[in-house]
């Protein structure tokens, strides 16, 4: 699967852009801080909000690779947009788009930058309700490590964002998962998904940096693992970190697609770490 980066990525090396990006804002407004789009002389690739402030950053992009300073390939700057008052746009808000011209010699520089945006998400468990929810997350802006004990069972083809890991047994890959990533526990057994329960709350009661942790299944199969884990030393304080069911509430329908949607929209609603 191809990524909004991927797409910049290739682009670049055929001809220079711009980088637009959101680098502040104040009220309501399109989009968020670190939002981005690359402008090149025909096309762009990603997106700050569109509307009004959209084509006009466009324009305001493409002077500059042909005129003034970004076309010479001098630094950057920033402009400040007001888009109730002088943009029409009913946000109301206030944004502040960075411009800076960047070419194919810049490619590892802005694939290790927008790639330090994404957020870290572990996903235990290659069946089918895991390669619906990849199939999601490769969509979006979260870099995915993927792991299951049986090796074979990974797809040839996998997104862009996902990487993937035999782990045997499948709850040692636990400690190094970078910090602040969100984990989902869906293996083939009840036995590892308890084995890989118990690693995250060991990790949490020692570093406390995995801000979601989520395990696939119905209330009874939590109350079956609360006593286990209750059995294995770990307090009711720490057994609340842990979501299950998994995905926002209210949807009833057990398919591994609606499943994989209700789990993204859970997982976009974890706050992200901006220290």
């Amino acid at each position: 699967m191809v990524t909004l980066t991927s797409r910049f990525l290739e682009r670049l090396a055929l001809e220079d852009a711009v980088l637009v990006s959101v680098h502040a804002t104040r009220g309501s407004v399109p989009r968020e801080t670190g939002a981005w789009m690359a402008v090149f002389a025909q096309s762009t690739v990603a997106t700050v909000g569109g509307g009004r402030l959209e084509l006009d950053a466009i324009g305001h992009a493409r002077a500059g690779l042909m005129h003034g300073a970004l076309a010479a390939g001098q630094g950057e700057e920033t402009v400040r947009y007001a888009l109730g008052p002088s943009l029409g746009q009913c946000c109301g808000g206030e944004v502040h788009l960075r411009y800076e011209r960047v070419t194919a010699r810049d490619a590892a520089r802005l694939s290790q930058r927008l790639a330090s945006a994404q957020v870290p998400v572990a996903l235990f468990g290659g069946g089918h309700v895991g390669r619906a929810v990849i199939a999601v997350l490769g969509t979006l802006p979260m870099a995915v490590h993927w792991i299951d004990s049986r090796d074979e069972i990974f797809p040839d083809q996998i997104p862009a964002n996902v990487r993937c890991e035999h782990s045997d047994p499948v709850q040692a890959a636990v400690a190094d998962l970078p910090a602040d990533s969100r984990v989902l526990i869906m293996s083939f057994s009840h036995a590892e998904d308890l084995d890989v329960v118990a690693a995250c709350l060991a990790r949490q009661r020692e570093r406390g940096d995995l801000p979601y942790v989520g395990l696939i299944g119905s209330q009874t199969k939590w109350a079956s693992f609360r006593q286990r884990l209750q059995a294995r030393g770990f307090s009711e304080a720490e057994m609340a970190l842990i979501t299950c069911p998994i995905g926002v509430p209210g949807i009833a329908d057990k398919r591994p697609e609606v499943i994989a949607v209700a789990v993204a929209a859970q997982l976009l609603q974890v706050p992200v770490d901006q220290g």
